[in-house]
């Protein structure tokens, strides 16, 4: 923790301009971020952070200061969602369980960023794709539900722990509007599938995942191409899969063969089925909720790591469904 001054308040020396950056934040961001939750005040001076204010105000700002502290010690980018994980774990007293989850680097992108679970939940969701041969996702828009199954994924790919990279999801418009689009369906379909593809480019470089998907390494492809496979020393990824009806659903989970892990992703609240079709997320994530070798997780508008107003909309929302 920091050191208390004659003043009484913590003084905390940071180690470059690169982490003084990262507390702040553009513009000090971070630092009006941390008033506004904590009642603290907290001053930038060169190379240190001064909080004042009263004994619990200080005590608390510090400590959020240092629950990040595996952030901003890299001089990686503290975010809104950052801080009211740390308020969040403070609340529920789960402190040293945020402290570990700061810890978990899961890998580096292609630009040098760290990747690390963001919020309790995230980390919880790691735990369950690395310790579940099938584990399911399900939650709102911006939880990374997707963004972290590709992290894991390219992870086991690098250690040789699979031998290839399957992502898929269905395309709900595979009748006639997509007929009027040039190309064969792979080409058709590509547009469903650029979230998949912008997550690789973002971790592996555009050249790379070039090359992986010519060698076969990777396959980007349709929900309808896993039809009759089995799919062995794989990492499948099953992203939008609330569009999923029951049959392809049971499809795509048999396929999975030797040595392989499957994730499954999907929000509940956007499914573009026909009315009244049950989704096969639904139906699979409550029929096999408790089987072994099976994880469901439930990700919340809390772990909302998009731009924060997203995290409102989702709320917003929920509110008018609920």
């Amino acid at each position: 923790m920091p050191d208390r001054d004659d003043h009484g308040r913590f003084v905390l020396d940071l180690p470059d301009p690169e982490a003084a950056l990262a507390v702040a934040g553009e513009a000090e961001s971070n630092l009006h971020r941390l008033e506004a939750l904590t009642g603290a005040s907290l001053v930038l001076r060169g190379l240190q952070l001064v909080i004042s204010g009263r004994a619990s105000q200080i005590e608390r700002a510090a400590s959020v200061v240092e629950l990040v502290r595996p952030i901003w010690q890299d001089g990686q980018v503290i975010s809104l969602v950052d801080l009211q994980s740390a308020i969040n774990a403070l609340n529920t007293g789960r402190s040293n369980d945020h402290a570990a989850m700061a810890e978990h680097i899961l890998v580096r992108s292609q630009r040098g960023s760290i990747l690390r679970p963001r919020t309790l939940r995230q980390k919880k969701y790691v735990d369950d794709m690395e310790g579940h041969d099938l584990t399911f996702a399900l939650g709102p828009a911006g939880t990374g539900k997707t963004f972290l199954a590709v992290v894991l994924a390219v992870r086991m790919l690098t250690e040789r722990k699979v031998e290839r990279l399957i992502l898929t999801r269905p395309a709900v418009e595979a009748g006639e509007r997509l007929g009027f689009l040039p190309g064969d369906l792979q080409q058709k379909v590509d547009p469903y599938l650029r979230p998949l593809y912008d997550a690789l480019h973002f971790l592996l470089g555009c050249e790379r995942t070039s090359v992986l998907l010519e060698k076969g390494v990777i396959e980007v492809a349709p929900l309808a191409y896993m039809r009759g496979r089995t799919l062995d020393n794989a990492f499948v990824i099953l992203d939008e899969a609330q569009n999923t009806t029951s049959a392809q659903m049971r499809m795509v989970l048999t396929r999975l063969g030797e040595r392989s892990r499957m994730v499954v992703t999907g929000d509940v609240t956007q499914v573009d089925l026909p009315k009244g079709q049950l989704s096969g997320l639904l139906e699979a994530s409550n029929v096999l909720n408790g089987v072994a070798g099976i994880a469901v997780c439930h990700l919340t508008s809390a772990d909302v790591v998009r731009h924060q107003l997203v995290q409102r909309i989702v709320e917003a929302y929920a509110r008018r469904d609920g």
